[in-house]
């Protein structure tokens, strides 16, 4: 079984690298041990967002009131909601198979293991071996969360994001380890599913990543909802106890919560790959290093998603990676580029970044201007009863080109797409401000914050 390119792996680096180098007549065959989708449809992106929507809606009827509305008592129907984002999941993994189908590409069931530089060995679920040849072969298979043995995983009391998704019941109490991306958006899910939520987190700030003005916000948005907040502190102990478990923390404090969820980051799945039978390397993270093109030092074998060594692990990403290297395998000068990568978070409010930072930007010495609009001035915020939240521009003190957009408030995801197309395209932010935007919409408030680095904003 010989095919132009094979791929093992098909989560969202994976499955759309298949696609397009169908769509460039190539032969296709992709390895995947589990569902199609890999981790982001199945046990990340999609799920969590699902879960978020139900939630969202129960937080939108809770106000009701504020809107002129008189409704009932609201309830949490909990196996309903866990039904509708297995359906939601469900129905996605039947269109990448519907893709597969329409494309002519072959999905073979097992793991996918490198025998050498073009042969990849399969073992099927049910134990059978057979094996393909590539000219080409994409590695995609993605990552793990990572799991740190002090921290007592169990998957049962000490839980990660992957069982957080198949939870029978809520948490009365729940401790999360690590303010991430991940961490945050779990902590946000579940307070407003009424469980008592602590987040624990090394650095000084939750999400250590994006803006700081930004993280200092969401932090007084978790307060307000509830949800304690501790930084600048690590788990020292955890014991666990019949029906809870006692974490003591660094600074000598003492919680018992029901469950405790480990949020620290995620690990490649590079292990019993076959990359030393290939002579495929691996940095000391145990990553893929890789080229614009996503070539490893191995000619013909290319690498995509978590499992390379690019520092932004995010399903879109990985996408793109996964469209350069079918590319570069049918001859076209494809490469990436992370000038402007966009980064969202789904908690209440949600966050969204892209850029530079006004810390990075200043810790490599440009100069900039910055400004901000806070949704509490826009109409259309005010009309939906959404006012949280601002948008920051940060723009070059000299030629006032958009280093960097940054938003905390409604829809923030969303409006997030105007400002990575503003920084992918070197628009100065004189420029951003001179686009008509209509009224009354959300994305006015980045006309705004363009308009309030050049020093006229007209409504703050």
């Amino acid at each position: 079984m010989e095919y132009d390119v094979v791929i093992i792996g098909a989560g969202p680096g994976g499955y759309v690298a298949a696609i397009r180098a169908a769509q460039l007549g190539l032969s296709v065959c992709a390895v995947e041990e589990g569902a199609v989708g890999g981790t982001c449809l199945n046990r990340g992106c999609i799920p969590t967002k699902a879960l978020y929507a139900s939630l969202s809606l129960l937080a939108q009827v809770r106000r009701a009131s504020e809107y002129g509305l008189r409704v009932g008592s609201v309830e949490v129907d909990f196996p309903a909601l866990m039904a509708r984002k297995a359906a939601v999941v469900d129905r996605l993994v039947k269109g990448i198979h519907h893709l597969f189908k329409k494309n002519r590409i072959t999905l073979l069931a097992g793991r996918g293991r490198l025998l050498d530089r073009r042969r990849v060995r399969v073992e099927g679920p049910g134990g059978e071996v057979r094996e393909v040849a590539g000219r080409h072969v994409i590695l995609a298979t993605g990552s793990r969360p990572a799991v740190l043995p002090a921290l007592g995983y169990d998957g049962r009391q000490v839980i990660t994001s992957d069982e957080a998704l198949s939870l029978e019941a809520v948490p009365a109490s729940l401790l999360v380890v690590g303010g991430g991306a991940i961490g945050c958006e779990f902590a946000s899910l579940f307070a407003e599913l009424g469980s008592r939520v602590t987040v624990v987190e090394a650095m000084p700030n939750l999400l250590p990543l994006v803006d700081e003005e930004v993280s200092r916000q969401l932090r007084s948005y978790f307060k307000r909802r509830g949800i304690e907040v501790k930084t600048g502190t690590t788990v020292q102990a955890v014991e666990k106890r019949p029906a809870s478990v006692r974490v003591v923390l660094g600074s000598g404090e003492e919680l018992e919560v029901e469950r405790v969820l480990v949020s620290v980051g995620r690990a490649p799945n590079t292990r019993d790959l076959g990359l030393e039978e290939a002579g495929v390397e691996l940095n000391a993270r145990g990553e893929i290093p890789v080229t614009e093109g996503m070539e490893t030092n191995v000619p013909g074998i290319y690498a995509v998603g978590d499992v390379t060594d690019v520092r932004a692990k995010l399903a879109h990403v990985a996408s793109r990676q996964g469209v350069v290297a079918a590319e570069r395998i049918a001859g076209r000068p494809a490469a990436m580029d992370y000038r402007a990568v966009p980064s969202c978070v789904f908690t209440r409010p949600e966050v969204a970044s892209v850029g530079l930072t006004e810390a990075e930007a200043e810790r490599v010495g440009r100069p900039i201007r910055v400004g901000r609009f806070f949704f509490l001035a826009s109409g259309k915020a005010l009309a939906m009863g959404e006012t949280e939240g601002f948008v920051k521009v940060v723009a070059d003190g000299r030629d006032g080109r958009v280093l960097g957009v940054h938003i905390i408030g409604p829809h923030a995801s969303d409006l997030i797409a105007e400002g990575t197309l503003a920084v992918e395209a070197g628009l100065t932010a004189e420029r951003l401000a001179q686009v008509m935007h209509a009224h009354p919409t959300l994305p006015e408030a980045l006309w705004e914050a363009a308009e309030a680095a050049e020093g006229r904003a007209i409504h703050a």
